[in-house]
């Protein structure tokens, strides 16, 4: 990861409009354990082009990881509006173990949840 992320950084500074590097920047950061500076660098990301589901979904695991399940499922929600889920698969092959396991339980609570809500209603 360390090596990944000198060399995405330098491709960021020769192109700081390449939204695939900043990725591969933030995907490395967190994959060393520094998730804050992860977020920042996907919040810019997405403050560049706020319709990008591979930035949404990083984010989303980032808020979940920290606790903030709210921000978590409004960042997924926009993910599902954009229709873009093709981006989940390769970014839970970057997510650790525990993380992957954090997502995947929160996301079958939240279908539950709405297949609950469906069948009272």
């Amino acid at each position: 990861a360390p090596g990944v992320f000198q060399l995405a950084s330098l491709l960021v500074e020769l192109d700081s409009s390449d939204e695939a590097s900043r990725l591969l920047c933030a995907d490395a950061l967190y994959q060393m354990g520094r998730g804050e500076e992860a977020h920042k660098m996907l919040s810019l990301a997405l403050s560049r082009n706020p319709q990008r589901a591979p930035v949404l979904a990083r984010l989303a695991l980032l808020q979940l990881k920290r606790g903030c399940v709210y921000d978590g499922n409004q960042l997924l929600k926009r993910v599902i509006r954009i229709g873009d889920s093709s981006c989940l698969l390769p970014i839970l092959d970057i997510f650790q173990d525990e993380d992957r396991k954090l997502l995947q339980s929160h996301c079958r609570w939240r279908a539950l949840a709405i297949l609950k809500g469906k069948q009272e209603g």
